[in-house]
């Protein structure tokens, strides 16, 4: 069984779409097809049902999707264990962050990596920490530089590497703006815009919250935070941001309550080698880290 036919496979079945897994694949949809063809002919079933456009996986392929991740991350372990025999830092690197953690916290890390390491290629994707976590997991991802879960699972290896401490915050024009000694019981009074209902971020928030007996009432969320402060900053609800987005556009609430602390660092899967590239980077991670 060959790994560009279990491959396009995952990417298909990922995708739920022949199209789409081409052009992830970079291959023409034709050459997709030929290949699950191929697969379907070794295992002597089909993989997935073609109902007009949509693409779905059959028991079979549902039987098959775990064991195929589990092969090809067999294979590309292998390959990396191989690879790390001469010590050289080169090769792929396969690096998932946040949009938040990638644009105020990686660029000197990213900067000093790439000057030190110039033959590592980099894949570096922009994911909501939730997306980066099942990525590592999967096997999708070789090392994620993210916020970190409140319980992370047992079979990552995870590291904090700076604090962030999130602010309550709102425009110039909210009511709360000039008030003082606030508390989580008025906060929760009025409209917040927040992160997702399912992100990290989200649940440290209603967490304590709920330490107060409270429940914040969300008007608008989105998982973006630069989106969060543009709509805290027109008045549109108050939000809790981290320290690095506050300036002039924003008030920080005087709340009766010290800072929420969110941490960020980097995880990757306990059972999987580590490439030299994905070693050199943790070592620059590490120096980079907030002071214990």
């Amino acid at each position: 069984m060959d790994t560009q036919s279990l491959a396009a496979f995952l990417t298909v079945a990922e995708q739920a779409s022949f199209s789409r897994a081409a052009d992830a694949l970079e291959l023409t949809q034709p050459a997709v097809s030929k290949r699950i063809a191929n697969l379907e002919g070794r295992i002597g079933a089909r993989l997935f049902d073609r109902i007009g456009r949509r693409v779905r996986l059959t028991e079979a392929g549902e039987t098959l999707l775990p064991k195929a991740r589990q092969l090809l991350v067999l294979m590309d372990d292998t390959r990396r264990a191989l690879a790390n025999l001469d010590h050289r830092v080169g090769g792929n690197l396969t690096l998932a962050t946040s949009h938040h953690v990638g644009l105020h916290r990686m660029p000197s890390v990213l900067r000093a990596f790439t000057h030190r390491y110039p033959d590592v290629a980099l894949d570096l994707r922009f994911l909501d920490s939730e997306q980066a976590y099942q990525g590592v997991l999967d096997g999708a991802l070789e090392l994620a530089v993210v916020t970190l879960a409140p319980e992370p699972d047992p079979q990552l290896a995870v590291v904090r590497v700076w604090r962030d401490q999130l602010r309550f915050v709102c425009g110039h024009d909210h009511p709360l703006a000039r008030r003082e000694g606030l508390s989580l019981a008025e906060l929760a009074r009025h409209p917040a815009v927040l992160p997702g209902s399912r992100t990290f971020t989200r649940g440290l928030v209603t967490d304590r919250f709920a330490r107060r007996g409270l429940r914040p009432n969300v008007g608008l969320a989105t998982n973006y935070l630069e989106t969060l402060k543009m709509m805290a900053a027109i008045g549109l609800g108050w939000s809790v941001l981290p320290e690095t987005l506050v300036d002039g556009e924003l008030v920080v609430l005087r709340v009766d309550e010290p800072p929420i602390e969110r941490p960020l660092g980097y995880l990757f899967h306990r059972e999987r080698t580590l490439s030299n590239a994905a070693q050199a980077l943790i070592g620059e991670l590490d120096s980079a880290a907030d002071p214990a």
